[in-house]
């Protein structure tokens, strides 16, 4: 049987448009006018007019507005008071034509009735139903159903959202993400145009206000341009195969990279990651917003303070009604985020776009608050994804722009040269105890990639641009020079490990003859190392690998004559701290009873935006440290620095503190209450664990279910027994992640077991925690070393 003129005509017309050169945008309009024309008119010679009780409907593609070339049509003839005979001679006098058109169809015929229970019992179905165009014949029977579908799907879709939301990340799981896969399905991967429709649905079930605010200055331009460009590419690539596909193979994606002017495969991927991010960002944002609105708490409406400007209302981090957005308080919010996990609101990231100075001096609480969200491990993605998609990350690391979205040119590595940086920074915060300086390993890790993608060697022009970002952070020189050569010789350990003898002298010389003979350098090299392969891929690191890279390092080592990492004794930092306190000292020496001899100054008040630094003179006692930061701690201080050195009967300190909230406390209160623990009217330590329990509590019940967990991955701690400066002298390096009250409990350990501690050296490094003290070795035994030993493990293992 000869196939009809008008269904050869239909199939020419449309091969016609797909063939021209039409620009893809056009070529869809235009499709989908030719075929609601046909279709209209032959409907309507089937006698689906108005008021026939017959009503054709498209749904899927045609329903939507977007045509793609060989897509099927999805129709549903509706139908009311018509018998069985006459609905069949309309449905066959629908469908074959179109079959004879060679177009594919999904069709399905209904009475009102049976569509509107179609789509209540069918989630696929009642998401098809909801977006769909009245073709041809009666209005009344298409309102009637559209009507029922959409009170039925409001009514229902809280009821509905987990089964919406399971079907989805099955669909991920499967497809993977726009974003990242090397030859990614531009229609039902994470990012992807099913997940535009997803948004849509959760928008008519009135859970959402629509499609997050990112404005169409934002690095991926905002949801429109996202979604728009994912239909020109997918509209190319099925004109340049010529079928219905939608995943875009390499072997086609120089050539549809052509047709839409991108140079080459490699510029089409880096418009994919940024329109896939784009777009899956959005749909995490509409999730959440939904979920919230879904299953509302009874804890939404309370704020909660978590910093200074920075509170948790409902699931989400929000700004404080009197907070200034500015960089410090941009910073804070993100720390905020990462800490506590829960997501930071849209709202709150829109007050930030065109308010941050970029300008502003970094402060010593800007650069924590940046390190603790390198180090919070899985956290640190989702943090860094939510700035960089506002345009915020840029705004704190303008150098970002340069490798944001940009593909790897080697197959190994399975991330954007962005997201790679991102993951090592994540990987490198489950080692920073293995290394003395865990922030300059976050910020090696988070810069070592960042020369790529242009013409000069990456890591010759990332030692430049790494130097520039420490100086811009506020680094002391000396750090700023480390930083540079860890980006300058991120590769050295690897490259050295696989093609020399490791336990050769030689090629440890001529490792350290590269870069110096730094033992901190050395360490932060090898973690690096690690943290860089992990991030890589599948098989990059492995024990081959890390045994070479091990040895190595240890041949150096030798061949450094066994210096220890951190082993100076201190001896010019203590003298320094003496001199600094020395009125203060002399001021305590001079006073009249142990209540007067106990002096405290604030000699630089905090300011809001950094930190301040509290001066302590007073007789030395056991546990005087320990009391004395169980008190900052429970005035809401945070101690970023912390140095107490004996000197004859009295011990001085200095304590580099910075606010969570509030203002500051008067050193004559911080004095009193001191006073009250000292003189054991007070038990500080007890208050302190009821604190600490009480934050606890707080952050379990700010994390909602649906909201990313707030446990973070952090390094193991580590606890190291060292030689002092002198034999009368040994040293204990403590590295852990940093809490509430940690300071305090860990020199609670040498109190309770009579242990003086003659210096001390503490520093918080954003969520990690490098603490020195110099104990007397005539008061340690073997014995007791393994007691502290187990109580200091025991506190830095405490939740």
């Amino acid at each position: 049987m000869s196939t009809p003129a008008s269904a050869v005509d239909l199939r020419d017309s449309t091969r016609a448009l797909i063939a021209s050169d039409l620009p893809p945008a056009r070529l869809r309009d235009e499709l989908q006018s030719l075929l609601e024309g046909r279709l209209a008119d032959l409907a309507t010679s089937l006698g689906v007019v108005p008021g026939s009780g017959f009503t054709l409907v498209a749904v899927g593609a045609l329903g939507r507005g977007e045509f793609l070339p060989y897509s099927d049509l999805d129709l549903v003839l509706l139908h009311e008071g018509r018998s069985p005979d006459q609905v069949r001679a309309v449905a066959e006098g629908l469908w074959y034509p179109i079959w004879d058109a060679n177009i594919g169809l999904d069709h399905s015929v209904r009475t009102v009735a049976e569509a509107a229970e179609v789509a209540d019992a069918d989630l696929r179905a009642a998401l098809g139903l909801l977006r769909r165009k009245l073709i041809a014949g009666d209005e009344e029977v298409y309102n009637q159903t559209a009507g029922l579908v959409l009170r039925s799907w409001r009514r229902r879709a809280r009821e509905r959202l987990p089964e919406l939301l399971s079907s989805a990340h099955d669909r991920w799981e499967r497809f993977g993400a726009v974003a990242h896969r090397a030859e990614p399905d531009l229609k039902s991967g994470r990012g992807g145009t099913r997940d535009a429709q997803l948004l849509d649905a959760l928008a008519l079930a009135q859970l959402t206000d629509g499609v997050p605010a990112l404005s169409d200055d934002s690095p991926g331009g905002g949801f429109a341009h996202a979604y728009a460009c994912l239909l020109d590419i997918r509209t190319q690539l099925r004109r340049v195969t010529g079928r219905g596909r939608d995943q875009l193979l390499a072997q086609d994606a120089d050539e549809v990279a052509a047709t839409l002017g991108y140079a080459d495969r490699f510029e089409i991927a880096r418009a994919l990651s940024g329109v896939g991010r784009t777009v899956e960002y959005c749909v995490q944002v509409g999730l959440r917003v939904a979920q919230a609105a879904a299953a509302p708490s009874a804890d939404d409406s309370r704020r909660r303070p978590l910093g200074e400007g920075v509170v948790a209302h409902g699931s989400e981090v929000v700004l404080a009604k009197e907070a200034r957005p500015d960089l410090a308080l941009l910073l804070r919010v993100a720390a905020a985020a990462a800490t506590s996990g829960l997501p930071i609101s849209q709202a709150a990231l829109n007050r930030f776009v065109g308010a941050v100075d970029t300008e502003l001096v970094w402060t010593r609480e800007m650069r924590h608050n940046l390190l603790t969200v390198l180090g919070a491990g899985e956290q640190t993605e989702r943090v860094v994804e939510a700035l960089d998609q506002t345009g915020l990350w840029e705004q704190i690391l303008p150098e970002w722009a340069a490798v944001r979205d940009l593909p790897p040119r080697d197959a190994i590595h399975v991330w954007t040269v962005d997201r790679h940086l991102v993951e090592t920074a994540a990987r490198a915060g489950e080692l920073t105890t293995r290394v003395a300086r865990p922030d300059l390993l976050l910020l090696g890790a988070l810069l070592h990639d960042l020369g790529k993608g242009r013409e000069e060697d990456h890591s010759v022009l990332g030692e430049r641009l790494a130097r520039g970002v420490g100086q811009r952070l506020g680094l002391p020189a000396e750090d700023v020079e480390i930083l540079a050569a860890m980006v300058r010789h991120h590769l050295i350990l690897p490259t050295v490990a696989i093609r020399r003898d490791v336990q050769d002298p030689r090629t440890a010389g001529a490792v350290l003859g590269e870069i110096g003979e730094s033992p901190v350098l050395l360490e932060l090299l090898a973690a690096l190392s690690e943290a860089d392969s992990l991030a890589t891929g599948p098989g990059v690191w492995g024990d081959w690998k890390a045994r070479l890279i091990r040895e190595l390092v240890a041949t150096c080592r030798e061949v450094l004559a066994g210096a220890h990492l951190g082993q100076d004794g201190g001896e010019a930092s203590a003298k320094s701290l003496v001199e600094r306190a020395g009125g203060l000292l002399a001021k305590a020496q001079a006073a009249e009873g142990p209540s007067g001899q106990v002096q405290v100054e604030w000699a630089s008040e905090i300011d809001g935006r950094g930190t301040g630094e509290l001066l302590l003179a007073g007789p030395d006692r056991v546990g005087l440290l320990a009391k004395t930061t169980a008190v900052l701690a429970l005035h809401g201080l945070r101690c970023l620095q912390a140095e107490l050195v004996q000197t004859g009967r009295f011990a001085v300190g200095a304590f580099a503190a910075a606010t969570r909230f509030g203002s500051p406390p008067s050193a004559q209160i911080i004095r009193q209450d001191l006073l009250r623990a000292l003189d054991g009217g007070w038990d500080v330590m007890a208050a302190l664990a009821v604190k600490s329990r009480d934050v606890q509590q707080t952050q379990k019940h700010t994390v909602l279910p649906v909201a990313v967990p707030a446990a973070l991955k952090t390094a193991e701690p580590r606890i190291l027994w060292l030689a002092g400066s002198t034999p009368e002298r040994v040293l204990v390096e403590v590295r852990g992640a940093d809490r509430l009250g940690l300071i305090a409990n860990l020199t609670a350990v040498f109190a309770a077991a009579g242990v003086s501690v003659l210096e001390a050296r503490v520093e918080t490094l954003g969520l990690s925690v490098v603490d020195v003290f110099v104990l007397p070795a005539a008061q340690l035994d073997d014995e007791l070393r393994e007691r502290l030993d187990a109580d200091l493990g025991a506190v830095l293992n405490t939740a």
